[in-house]
């Protein structure tokens, strides 16, 4: 089978593919520009760790023995936030799948819901996060805009790469 049997013109399996890359090709990039913002935005106090340390410096005392270096820490934090973003952009692709031309408000939606279900819910129930009433507003809004941000880019490029993928295909 080829790619281009993958990319065809309407078939279930070509959505799919057009879906997939271009939600995860949009998610990377995302990312990449929350990744930015969250260097001039704070959204956690200096002396806090973020989610993303905490699994890998716990991932890295069950394989190692130690924790990450602080040299090493903004390398490994990246190490969860590059796949997480591209998965999460190939999720949102997929259900887009079918849904053609560029909706800016579906990618903030994409964003804030994100927030909401890792930093305001999941993350402080694991512990990985203090609980939100335990955040300062301020650092609640960097971080929503920062996620709204992830969105809005996600669904920019997925729309740039998926219109693309359609017609050269």
């Amino acid at each position: 089978m080829s790619v281009s049997t993958f990319l065809q013109k309407d078939s279930y399996m070509s959505n799919t593919s057009r879906g997939l890359i271009s939600g995860f090709v949009g998610g990377l990039a995302g990312t990449a520009v929350k990744t930015l913002i969250e260097q001039f935005l704070p959204v956690r106090k200096i002396e806090q760790s973020s989610a993303q340390i905490k699994i890998i410096d716990d991932l890295s005392v069950k394989i190692t023995g130690t924790p990450v270096s602080i040299e090493n820490e903004a390398l490994a934090e990246q190490l969860v936030n590059i796949p997480m973003g591209g998965s999460l952009g190939a999720a949102y692709g997929y259900g887009k799948k079918e849904r053609y031309g560029l909706r800016p408000m579906d990618g903030i939606a994409f964003g804030a819901t994100t927030w909401a279900s890792t930093h305001e819910t999941s993350l402080p129930i694991l512990g990985l996060e203090p609980k939100p009433t335990d955040v300062p507003i301020r650092m609640q809004m960097n971080e929503l805009f920062a996620h709204v941000a992830f969105g809005v880019v996600t669904e920019v490029v997925r729309h740039y790469v998926d219109k693309q993928i359609r017609e050269n295909n």
